[in-house]
């Protein structure tokens, strides 16, 4: 029978304080989620694009509340009026601007559009417009225009108020039409943001169908493998190889032109790219050790697709969604 060994007395020492502490976790562990915005938020030009996301989407929303015009109001006698204009002063309390058409318009000393003057008498002859404004007789003589044509920068009209011309009185910003009026005397802000919904609302419907329909298409494919991966992708080779065009066309004639049309036109088809993607990574991933694990443990089908194999693809579908 082998000897016992005695162990000295002097080794059994109680574990100092430092020792024990030395493999405890710091800090709590961190989802898959909570990693990727903490990484997120340390790229200065990330942040700055979301950021810029966000402000678009904001003035997309809330954007034409703060004007007094809808997208389609028109007023035909303020029409081309630029965001920022010069004025010339006719009156103690009196400014006008000299319109691209030579008209006139009143406006105020800060830059607000008021309404067309209508002139007195029209000498086509001299290319003169005659007006009468509060007892001051206004000559816009715009004959320079024709004779000074091949100089862009020369004079093209000058304004006379009561036998003396007058220059410009100080370059204002347009507080009426924020971006100018177009030809239809149309508000420009409140069209570039109601044509900013439709573009984001556009973008929105196609990324959220490229997500759902693409990722989970290319995720069931890439993981069934054999002849359901081979069906399924000859299905997205035959989509892929219809031009978009056609697409539209076709849905024009049945349901009509519209946004509608468009939205469906792009979830028919941007999908396929993704599902591509999404196949590709799948097919690798699958083989991975934590997928055997995760059959091990009698994980089902849909739950290592779902909570194992497409967030660990998230990397190529997030650059493919942008």
């Amino acid at each position: 029978m082998a000897e016992i060994k005695k162990i000295p007395q002097e080794m059994w020492q109680p574990i100092a304080h430092e020792e024990r502490d030395k493999e405890k976790i710091a800090r709590p562990s961190m989802t898959y989620w909570q990693d990727a915005w903490r990484r997120l938020k340390q790229n200065k030009l990330a942040m700055l694009g979301l950021v810029t996301i966000i402000i678009l989407f904001m003035l997309a929303i809330f954007g034409p509340m703060f004007s007094h015009y809808s997208y389609s109001d028109q007023n035909l006698d303020l029409t081309n009026i630029p965001p920022r204009f010069e004025i010339y002063k006719i009156a103690d309390d009196k400014f006008v601007y000299v319109r691209r058409d030579y008209n006139l318009v009143e406006v105020t000393e800060k830059g607000e559009v008021l309404d067309r003057i209508t002139e007195t008498q029209n000498d086509m002859i001299n290319r003169k417009r005659i007006y009468e404004i509060d007892g001051n007789e206004v000559i816009l003589d715009y004959s320079l225009a024709a004779k000074n044509k091949d100089n862009p920068n020369a004079k093209k009209f000058a304004l006379y108020v009561n036998g003396q011309e007058v220059e410009s009185y100080k370059k204002v910003f347009n507080k009426s039409y924020w971006f100018g009026s177009d030809a239809h005397g149309r508000d420009l802000y409140v069209r570039v943001l109601y044509g900013a919904r439709i573009s984001l609302s556009v973008a929105v419907v196609a990324a959220a169908v490229n997500f759902f329909i693409g990722v989970l298409y290319g995720g069931i494919s890439g993981y069934a493998g054999g002849k359901t991966d081979n069906i399924m992708m000859r299905i997205v080779d035959i989509i892929s190889t219809v031009p978009l065009m056609l697409y539209v066309i076709m849905l024009m004639v049945v349901m009509g032109s519209g946004l509608k049309t468009i939205m469906i036109t792009l979830g028919t088809v941007y999908w396929v790219r993704m599902a591509r993607i999404v196949r590709g990574q799948v097919l690798s991933l699958k083989e991975q050790e934590y997928v055997l694990a995760a059959k091990t443990l009698g994980a089902s089908t849909w739950r290592i697709l779902v909570r194992h194999l497409i967030p660990n693809a998230m990397g190529p579908i997030i650059v493919a969604l942008t």
